[in-house]
């Protein structure tokens, strides 16, 4: 068998990452509802908020581009804000590496575009490079589905949870992350790059302007996470 066959996910990885992930997902529609009703405050139409869900898919990043939305839209900010979020899927993505190595760069590139925090974190938690694949993509599509299904209902009632952080709400997937990366005793190598991370984020907010904790961050444990041992061998066993 090739090292692609290997590595590549079969239909029951897919289901089966999508029934782990189904249970968290469910929490995803309470996020997805409260986008629904701030976008809609923000002067978003129904389609528009819709569409930014289904294409965007980065529920932190869609909420603070609401905090610019305007009938003048600051572009260089909403990049540079957009980009400061989702830096620390630099460091996600310099961890999932190992797994991705002997796909082709289309099908590595396309298993990444529903990654998010949970569905990582969860992933990490497999024992071959296909199951990893298989709950990255499967339960990606799961929190997908729900991510949309919380938005639809927010753009229907567009009343419901406006402030879900007063709840504690907002807490749920950090939570989730951290009990991931905490409780999976396979791999404690996974620590080094995340401890680099956090250190450099703190040095950050104590020194540097506001914000740049993530992106000096991401970079931080990103760049420990390439240069750590090759260690394909205790992956793939």
């Amino acid at each position: 068998m090739s090292q692609d066959n290997a590595s590549r996910p079969t239909f029951h990885h897919l289901v089966s990452g999508f029934k782990r992930m189904a249970p968290l997902s469910m929490f995803v529609i309470v996020f997805g509802l409260a986008f629904g009703v701030a976008a809609l405050q923000q002067g978003l139409s129904g389609l528009e908020t819709l569409m930014m869900s289904g294409l965007v898919f980065a529920g932190a990043a869609q909420f603070a581009t609401l905090e610019l939305w305007g009938d003048s839209i600051p572009l260089i900010p909403l990049v540079a804000i957009t980009l400061a979020i989702n830096a620390r899927h630099l460091l996600m993505g310099a961890v999932f590496y190992p797994n991705l190595r002997d796909l082709s760069a289309p099908k590595r590139y396309a298993s990444l575009i529903l990654l998010s925090d949970a569905n990582w974190a969860m992933a990490m938690t497999g024992t071959t490079p296909a199951e990893r694949l298989g709950i990255l993509i499967g339960g990606g599509v799961a929190l997908w589905t729900t991510w949309m299904i919380g938005t639809g209902l927010g753009v229907i009632f567009g009343s419901a949870i406006s402030q879900p952080e007063r709840l504690g709400l907002d807490a749920i997937m950090g939570c989730f992350l951290l009990a991931m990366l905490v409780g999976d005793k396979r791999d404690l190598g996974v620590l080094v790059p995340w401890s680099a991370a956090a250190l450099a984020a703190l040095a950050a907010m104590t020194w540097l302007p506001p914000h740049a904790h993530v992106i000096v961050g991401a970079l931080a444990g990103g760049i420990v996470g390439l240069l750590m041992p090759d260690r394909r061998g205790e992956i793939d066993s």
